[in-house]
């Protein structure tokens, strides 16, 4: 089964930015549309921003539409996820996952299968 590790978390002020890598140890990513998933406490865990496998295609919800960048570099066996202008509203725990698609068209809330690596987290306070 694919495992991906997040990481790039942190503690940011309001207006910050971060950026989140996935990757995968011994085995390529290229093959797959990835997405980025959170969840805060108490809360579901949500689909936010999705690739295709090529990076040709990018989806975001849109509470994040506009601040939030979702690359991958497929030479590094890496996605990205900018995170710019951060709201408190932000702050949760980030994963990464494969994402069902709908021929090239990555589905953000669709993981493919239910492994969740640690995620990493992201603090959005003053």
């Amino acid at each position: 089964q694919l495992q991906l590790v997040e990481s790039g978390g942190g503690l940011v002020q309001p207006g910050g930015s971060l950026r989140l890598s996935c990757s995968a140890s011994g085995v390529s990513l290229n093959s797959y549309a990835i997405g980025w998933f959170r969840q805060a406490p108490g809360k579901e865990r949500e689909g936010i921003s999705c690739i295709s496998s090529n990076g040709g295609v990018t989806n975001h919800v849109d509470s994040v539409k506009g601040r939030f960048t979702i690359s991958r570099d497929n030479a590094k066996n890496t996605v990205y996820l900018q995170m710019n202008n951060l709201k408190p509203e932000d702050t949760s725990v980030y994963y990464c996952a494969r994402v069902f698609t709908t021929g090239v068209n990555p589905k953000c809330d669709q993981p493919l299968g239910d492994y969740w690596g640690p995620g990493t987290q992201v603090t959005v306070s003053s």
